[in-house]
């Protein structure tokens, strides 16, 4: 029998029983489309955290110097007990890393995570779960902030540590009318009096979460309020980011040198880039894709376990056809052939099926939630691979079942 002969036999059969059909795979349907939304979530989130999350955290073309490094999942008991120890970072720090990195945009200080989250009264308004962060200015450099209205902070509010704050989008708007309303008024932070200098344009969300929901204030400021913070960051912005890795070697042999540590003492502190929130995110979502594909393959196995079934079935209620076939000159390689194609066409169809639902939600996932979704072609191909391959695995049987039925015995069938 030709192969063009079996495809169009198969197709005949599957759309004479077009409900079976789609019963008989929804089982693949299923998982193939659980398969494509998940890891569409997952890569979508992995992309954001790549392209803006560390941007937004760390900063772009910048790295830190830390008490502690970012990445602390795979730290062990000893490792956190050792890092307890680690002096905390200081001013004198961040002035030694400003004179071994001349080239840099700019070198700033930072209160550390996690930061405090105050309520915000201004009048009769308010608003609460605001993040402050103690500074000095070139933390505004660093972030790449654009100011929308009013001023940054400047070294003249660092040095006579006045209560002045710039704040996000998000806390201007919503105490005032506007951004420009917000400048020179007053408000209230932890029971102390302070003037917002400055309004941030927005930088948006992701899952949830705004960019904008935060108040800057002078890093002396922030300390009277609420002490020294052990998690104290200094950050570094460089003009390219091709000039990163050897700004941290710079800053790392400076360190050091300030910290006098011998040749074959380890670092007391971390020297850490965006690189490094990437593989920590990488790893916490390496759990869901070992997860992921076995849960698949269950419903592969289980979708793959009714084709056969009703492929069975099939060659029970075709055996007379079987015989007839036969009878005309169709031999056991004809008749596996013809079985084995249209296992292998369901199983395909599943795949598509299962792809294009899996492609249509994660893009309403991603237009009508806070998740980014991406859908990637190496999901889609495997979808695809998997499906052709349950229909050969579980088609064989029923396929050879088929072939080896007597042309005789087959006739005699009502």
């Amino acid at each position: 029998m030709p192969f063009h002969e079996a495809i169009r036999l198969a197709l005949q059969t599957i759309w004479s029983s077009k409900l079976r059909a789609f019963f008989t795979l929804l089982g693949i349907i299923v998982s193939v489309a659980f398969l494509v939304t998940v890891v569409a979530v997952i890569q979508g989130m992995n992309a954001y955290v790549r392209e803006n999350l560390t941007g937004a955290i760390i900063g772009s073309n910048a790295f830190q110097v830390r008490r502690t490094p970012i990445a602390l999942s795979r730290a062990t008991d000893a490792d956190i007990r050792a890092y307890a120890k680690r002096p905390l970072i200081s001013q004198e720090d961040a002035a030694v890393i400003t004179l071994a990195l001349p080239d840099a945009q700019a070198v700033a200080m930072q209160s550390g995570w996690p930061p405090p989250s105050v309520l915000i009264v201004a009048g009769n308004q308010s608003i609460g779960g605001v993040s402050i962060i103690g500074i000095t200015p070139g933390y505004q450099t660093v972030q790449d902030y654009r100011i929308a209205a009013g001023e940054v902070l400047n070294e003249v509010d660092l040095a006579t540590k006045r209560p002045v704050i710039v704040v996000g989008w998000d806390v201007a708007t919503s105490l005032f009318t506007s951004a420009d309303a917000a400048i020179g008024e007053r408000v209230r932070i932890a029971g102390r009096q302070f003037t917002i200098k400055g309004v941030f344009a927005t930088k948006g969300k992701t899952v949830g979460m705004s960019f904008d929901g935060f108040a800057l204030m002078p890093l002396p400021v922030f300390e009277s309020v609420w002490g020294r913070r052990r998690t104290t960051v200094v950050s570094v912005k460089m003009r390219e980011a091709t000039e990163i890795p050897g700004a941290m070697d710079r800053a790392e042999e400076a360190m050091r040198v300030a910290h006098r540590l011998r040749p074959t003492e380890g670092n007391d502190f971390a020297v850490d880039k965006a690189d490094a929130l990437v593989a920590f995110w990488t790893t916490l979502t390496s759990v869901l894709f070992a997860i992921v594909p076995a849960v698949v393959c269950i419903g592969i196995v289980v979708g793959g376990i009714v084709i056969m079934n009703i492929m069975l079935m099939s060659v029970s209620e075709r055996t007379r056809e079987i015989g007839i076939r036969k009878a005309l000159g169709a031999n056991r390689r004809d008749i596996r052939m013809q079985f084995l194609v249209e296992t292998v066409i369901l199983s395909l169809l599943g795949g598509v099926i299962g792809i294009s639902a899996g492609w249509i939600f994660a893009e309403l996932l991603a237009t009508f939630s806070p998740l980014p979704a991406r859908v990637t072609w190496w999901s889609v191909g495997i979808s695809l691979l998997l499906g052709a391959g349950s229909g050969i695995i579980f088609g064989v049987y029923p396929a050879t079942r088929a072939a080896k039925l007597d042309p005789i015995t087959a006739l005699r069938s009502e």
